[in-house]
């Protein structure tokens, strides 16, 4: 059964990190993009980050360089979206996804397999 898993949401204050967690099972993620999501309340998914799958190069939003970090180790099988520096405007649910044939990273319809998100809060 393919399955992707993801945890370390939470609530944490503005300034504060979380680290969040995609663990893959029935499928092995190195064969696979995988992107990072979120969507807030009221608003459409959209994309956060995303890892390629042959040379590990990395993509983000504007609104996230230079505070989150996405990093993949194949032999867990997770990919992981280290968050720092979060502001109140990342709250959201954060999904992870697993694509194939990503031809642009933050486009939905490339991805093939969804998590089930995790919330994380950023508030005071």
């Amino acid at each position: 059964q393919v399955q992707l898993v993801e945890s370390g949401g939470g609530l944490v204050q503005p300034g504060g990190s979380l680290r969040l967690s995609c663990a893959a099972s029935g499928f092995t993620l190195d064969d696979y993009a995988i992107g990072w999501f979120r969507q807030a309340p009221g608003k459409k998914r959209e994309g956060v980050s995303c890892i390629s799958v042959r040379n590990g190069r990395t993509y983000y939003v504007e609104s996230v360089k230079g505070r989150f970090t996405i990093s993949r180790d194949n032999a867990k099988n997770t990919v992981y979206l280290q968050m720092n520096s979060l502001k109140p405007e990342d709250t959201a649910v954060y999904y992870c996804a697993a694509g194939r044939r990503v031809l642009s990273p933050f486009v939905i319809g490339y991805y093939d397999y969804w998590g089930q998100g995790t919330q994380v809060t950023v508030s005071s």
